[in-house]
């Protein structure tokens, strides 16, 4: 606590002091431009990785960055994305997960959960689409890999969770809002966005398209300079899939191929050349049913 203290008096000398009319402004009321739902580990600092000012960031935090779907849990998560959509008009909102996760290394041992913490083992049960899409496709994974998968996967299952809710699905029906989705990594402090053309974690571009619909992964997500990942080719039915351009540049060739899931190389794509043809098939339909 001495240290706390300590800091709000230097809080109030330093920081506070240099920009008081910027509190003096929020004052009278918060408009914040991005929401950024997040999970409660400590080592995560929204404002500070994004180098965010005070009032611009409207945040939800809770263990593993999960967003009940609609309907599920009457708990803060929703109340907090409908007051942040409806009432301050927020257009842009970012789920972020981050590598070494508590809550999804908790996720895949769930049963060992119930008796020593109960309380997490039914708040983690929100996150049953995760493990499914974990246990069913990614069985021949271990360890860190299993773990880097199920960070990623959750996110996905975050997005498409958020799209269950009223007030989301309309503004995006109306185009007046995206959802993004990051992976943020303790170790390097690099950020990496899903991309959705190249069905990827990547390099986050300042300019993105409306995101598709569906969330899925590709085999090499993402690329293995830039991320552990790494997603194991496995073959799988042929199905039908479809998705709107998300700007991404991709500057780096290490990955092993893409496709579009239509039968055409990626590389036919501007920005997508040195992507091989190799991988025609994605390991998954994401949390599809």
């Amino acid at each position: 606590m001495k240290k706390l203290v300590e800091g709000l008096n230097q809080f109030q000398r330093g920081y506070f002091s240099e920009h008081r009319e910027l509190f003096e402004e929020l004052s009278h009321g918060q408009h914040p431009r991005i929401l950024f739902i997040t999970c409660s580990d400590s080592r995560i600092d929204p404002n500070l990785i994004t180098q965010a000012r005070v009032g611009e960031l409207f945040v939800i935090r809770n263990a593993g960055n999960i967003i009940p779907a609609f309907g599920a849990a009457n708990g803060g998560e929703g109340a907090a994305l409908e007051y942040a959509i409806s009432a301050l008009g927020i257009e842009q909102v970012i789920v972020c997960g981050h590598s070494h996760c508590g809550a999804m290394k908790g996720l895949l041992k769930i049963n060992s959960l119930a008796e020593k913490m109960p309380l997490v083992y039914d708040w983690l049960k929100h996150a049953e689409a995760t493990r499914r899409v974990v246990l069913d496709n990614y069985s021949h994974l271990q360890g860190e890999e299993l773990l880097e998968v199920t960070v990623a996967e959750n996110v996905l299952t975050q997005l498409e969770n958020l799209q269950t809710y009223p007030v989301i699905r309309s503004r995006i029906h109306q185009g007046n809002l995206t959802l993004h989705g990051w992976i943020y990594r303790l170790e390097t402090g690099e950020v990496l966005a899903y991309d959705g053309m190249s069905h990827d974690f990547v390099a986050p571009q300042s300019s993105l398209a409306h995101p598709e619909p569906e969330y899925n992964l590709h085999p090499s997500c993402p690329m293995r300079s830039q991320s552990p990942f790494v997603v194991p080719h496995v073959e799988t039915k042929s199905t039908s899939s479809y998705s709107l351009p998300i700007t991404s540049n991709h500057s780096n060739g290490s990955r092993n191929g893409n496709s579009n899931g239509n039968g055409k190389s990626s590389s036919s794509i501007p920005g997508y050349e040195h992507i091989s043809t190799e991988q025609a098939q994605r390991i998954y339909r994401g949390s599809q049913s």
